[in-house]
């Protein structure tokens, strides 16, 4: 035990102005600290199993002596109990935070939670639609359920009352409500308001209730025109008049995204270079993108008529916005041409993987998917830039062509009897 220093009184105690620890005796250890700024605290210096402590008593003067001795003295006592002080106290304040946790999450219901998931992603959403149709979906499908539901208090049942009505009849919409259960949820989590497994998770959770979304409603491709029926469509296109109708055959020359092409600039053009630059935030990818034009591209571009105030390649009937998402479908609706503007990529890929020889790195960069890790992507956008530009002009050369007809097969060799 260390030495008890000679006891001081009160007066004394008061008179002690030294920066630093200062033995007050009465008890073992027990200090008066004295900071640099004159304010003063009482401390026990103590040495619990074989850990030295240093632990707090309180302020001086609002802890006088005699209060500070028996404290010290009744730390002394805990610890000879095997009681640790200092881990208590830990133990107390964790106690203390957990119980405002706790009473912060009586506050928060799944709306709350959700409403302020959507505030807090919304800045790293590229599609301006995203918030629209998180807000629409948990309105309509999940808000009923469990809108004023305290979010701790969401189980599978309410998961379940939610999704399973909807599961075989609108299985892509009720498979994204569902996820986007979950994403709040984890949010939820993650900031203390519930806690426990997710009950919208899918893996090893909801597929053991529910029948697999790919059985349920097997993913379709866009519909897209057979190879063969390109020529007519092409030529059926170019004689249908309005902006709507040239952005789609500049959509189909270059096979790129209906939104990439709606919304392109004259900025984003270079003639002389026949150069189409997408700037990243304009992509899928998030990543720039450069498209080499053919010359029937380019003689499309340059007939284009010029709208004053307005940058865009193809504007809207309103002055300085763009086509609708829903103008080039209209365009095809009139034609009565049974595909959708995106399938035109698919009918691009299909004809470049069975009538070229291009390689598939080749197909892939001139739709704009992504090809290995950064490095080898960063090497192949400039060594495949030309190869694409043969491509390109080769697909436009195959449009323009009509597909031959009639009884146009040629005996090579006479058959060997």
């Amino acid at each position: 035990m260390p030495r008890i220093a000679k006891e001081l009184g009160p007066l004394q105690v008061g008179r002690i102005t030294a920066v630093g620890l200062n033995p007050v005796g009465g008890v073992a250890g027990l200090m008066l600290q004295v900071s640099k700024s004159g304010a003063r605290s009482w401390l026990l210096r103590i040495k619990v199993g074989d850990k030295r402590r240093e632990i707090g008593l309180g302020a001086y003067p609002g802890v006088g002596v005699a209060l500070a001795r028996e404290k010290a003295q009744q730390t002394r006592d805990d610890i000879a109990n095997g009681i640790d002080p200092v881990l208590q106290r830990a133990t107390a304040r964790q106690t203390i935070v957990e119980q405002q946790i706790e009473a912060k999450a009586l506050d928060w219901t799944f709306k709350r939670c959700a409403e302020a998931y959507i505030k807090a992603m919304k800045p790293g959403w590229r599609n301006a639609k995203h918030e629209k149709q998180w807000s629409n979906t948990l309105a309509t499908y999940v808000y009923p359920t469990i809108g004023d539901l305290l979010v701790r208090s969401v189980r599978i049942e309410h998961i379940i009352a939610i999704v399973e009505p909807h599961w075989t009849t609108k299985n892509e919409t009720i498979n994204r409500v569902r996820n986007r259960i979950e994403l709040v949820l984890d949010w939820a989590s993650v900031r203390k308001f519930r806690t426990g497994d997710n009950p919208a998770r899918w893996k090893g959770n909801l597929d053991k209730l529910l029948a697999a979304p790919s059985k349920v409603a097997p993913v379709v491709g866009h519909r897209a025109l057979p190879a063969g029926e390109l020529f007519e469509f092409i030529q059926r296109l170019r004689d249908v008049p309005g902006t709507s109708a040239r952005c789609l055959e500049f959509v189909v020359l270059v096979a790129c995204r209906s939104g990439e092409a709606r919304l392109a600039t004259w900025a984003e053009i270079d003639l002389a270079t026949k150069t189409w630059s997408i700037p990243g935030e304009r992509m899928k990818s998030g990543r720039a993108h450069s498209v080499p034009l053919s010359d029937e591209a380019v003689a499309l571009l340059e007939a284009l008529p010029r709208m004053e105030g307005s940058d865009l390649l193809f504007p809207g009937a309103r002055a300085g916005k763009p086509l609708s998402d829903m103008a080039l479908t209209a365009v095809m609706r009139r034609m009565e041409v049974d595909a959708v503007p995106h399938g035109f990529r698919a009918s691009f890929s299909s004809w470049c993987a069975s009538s070229t020889a291009y390689p598939s790195e080749v197909r892939e960069m001139a739709l704009a998917h992504a090809i290995g890790d950064g490095t080898v992507a960063s090497y192949q956008r400039s060594d495949l830039f030309e190869k694409r530009r043969n491509l390109m002009a080769d697909w436009a050369k195959f449009l323009g062509t009509a597909p031959a007809v009639g009884d146009n097969v040629v005996q090579m060799h006479k058959a060997v009897a």
